[in-house]
């Protein structure tokens, strides 16, 4: 075992035994504070929006709950392009990438020096930083442990500006105060020139770099099992709501760093005034561990408790709250079609004893699940209604609420909540459903496994 994994099992192990080596607070503590608008005041928002609005429709009536909820504003006249599985984003990041002139700011949970077309991301990154283009990156100490630490130095040395979020080594961490071995940035942020912004499910991975979604050809040996195929949603944004994703990102690089970003060419600016591109309406949402209330939980429950007709959400690390649970059988049981597109096949075995530890009460209640067992799913997104959608990093798990940096995008808006309905047909078409009779059914070593899942639930 290499020094760098005994070191994050060590930290797990501190974590166990200290109930998270965290100040969050309980889950308990979460939900009485969370903010989710009750049955009575949803009723008001939405009958005030019938007074000023007689004609409103469904997707006035998400705006409406939307605005409610929100912390920061929905910003207007944006653009959404969905991108799927590793071939369209990378190629998008790489396009991006070439066509900056002003800086490059990335933040990934994994970073990795990927390849596609014969091109590698750590080398373009170092071409556009001795071109006059600041390349700013913020990655995760745990998530990016088998990047070559030679790498990230290569990065350095030619003058890309690279912060390590929580380094494994605790004496390395320039916030010794805020040091906390629990919290993970689980973040996927690209932002070229302040104008284009990625986020969603995707790392800069090689899980994702050949056509199967596993390691390049050249990267495998010739008697190597065939790589794994990994399923994936990223959203290209352009438009004012990027200003949001900048804002995400110098936020976090000053409180990782404790100082500003480097200033960019004369000139330029991380800041631009930025041109509507689109009509779409989005709002960025940045959780963060020390958060009051978690915005992102927030305003995913509020519209699930709003939801008239269906809820759509593909999930990789699916191990819900007690609150995720009951407003999805609650909308399950009030007639709302909620269907849940989960992992079959997985990374994480022990993630997946802990969703299927939650399949009896759903399924009791009417919620459809179907898991995919040919491909590793790794998206996080959800439609509701055919109006509301959102996608990011966020799992639906206690510790994307309680315990990571995460991001996500909320989008208002009837094309990209069809975009997004389509792939999930899509794959909804090649996984398997698990009906009740077949779950009732399952063997005793299976409840066993999932029995005990849910003593490592909390810190999942």
């Amino acid at each position: 075992m290499t020094a760098p994994r005994i070191a994050i099992l060590a930290t797990f192990v501190v974590c166990a035994l200290s109930f998270g080596c965290s100040t969050a607070p309980s889950f308990d503590d979460v939900r009485a504070g969370a903010g989710v608008p009750s049955s009575a005041q949803s009723s008001e928002i939405l009958a005030k929006l019938k007074r000023e609005q007689p004609d409103s429709d469904i997707y006035w009536r998400h705006l409406a709950i939307e605005e409610a909820v929100a912390g920061n504003p929905l910003s207007t006249g944006n653009k959404v392009t969905l991108l799927q599985d590793g071939a369209q984003a990378f190629a998008a990041f790489f396009t991006a990438v070439d066509g900056a002139r002003d800086h490059i700011n990335l933040e990934f949970f994994i970073f990795e020096d990927i390849e596609h077309d014969g091109r590698h991301m750590f080398d373009q990154l170092i071409r556009k930083q001795k071109a006059g283009v600041q390349v700013n990156v913020i990655y995760d100490a745990i998530g990016s442990d088998k990047t070559p630490a030679e790498d990230f130095q290569r990065l350095r040395d030619a003058g890309v500006k690279v912060a390590e979020f929580n380094p494994i080594i605790p004496f390395k961490d320039k916030r010794p105060k805020l040091y906390n071995p629990n919290r993970r940035d689980h973040r996927k942020i690209l932002v070229v020139d302040g104008a284009t912004g990625f986020t969603g499910g995707m790392n800069i991975s090689k899980v994702y770099s050949s056509a199967r979604g596993g390691a390049s050809s050249g990267d495998r040996k010739p008697n190597d099992e065939p790589p794994e195929k990994w399923r994936d949603t990223q959203a290209m944004i352009e438009g004012p709501a990027v200003a949001q994703l900048q804002d995400l990102f110098m936020e976090h690089w000053q409180e990782v760093t404790g100082e500003a970003l480097p200033n960019v060419t004369p000139g330029k600016t991380y800041k631009p005034k930025i041109a509507h591109k689109g009509g779409e309406l989005i709002r960025i949402i940045g959780s963060h561990p020390d958060d009051e209330t978690p915005a992102f939980y927030i305003t995913l429950l509020s519209a699930i408790r709003n939801a008239e007709e269906k809820v759509w959400i593909a999930n990789s690390y699916f191990a819900p709250t007690d609150g995720q649970i009951e407003e999805l059988s609650a909308a399950a049981k009030r007639g709302v079609d909620v269907e849940l597109l989960l992992q079959g096949k997985t990374d994480s075995p022990i993630v997946r004893d802990i969703a299927h530890s939650t399949y009896a009460k759903l399924l009791d209640a009417g919620v459809k699940i179907y898991e995919m067992d040919d491909v590793i799913l790794h998206a996080k997104t959800a439609t509701v209604d055919g109006v509301w959608s959102a996608v990011g990093s966020s799992n639906l798990d206690n510790r994307s609420v309680l315990f990571n940096t995460e991001v996500d995008a909320v989008i208002v808006g009837r094309v990209p909540a069809q975009k997004m309905e389509e792939r999930f047909a899509l794959d909804r078409a090649q996984a398997k459903q698990i009906t009740p009779e077949e779950w009732s059914n399952r063997p005793v070593y299976h409840r066993a496994r999932e029995f005990f899942s849910r003593f490592v639930a909390y810190w999942m």
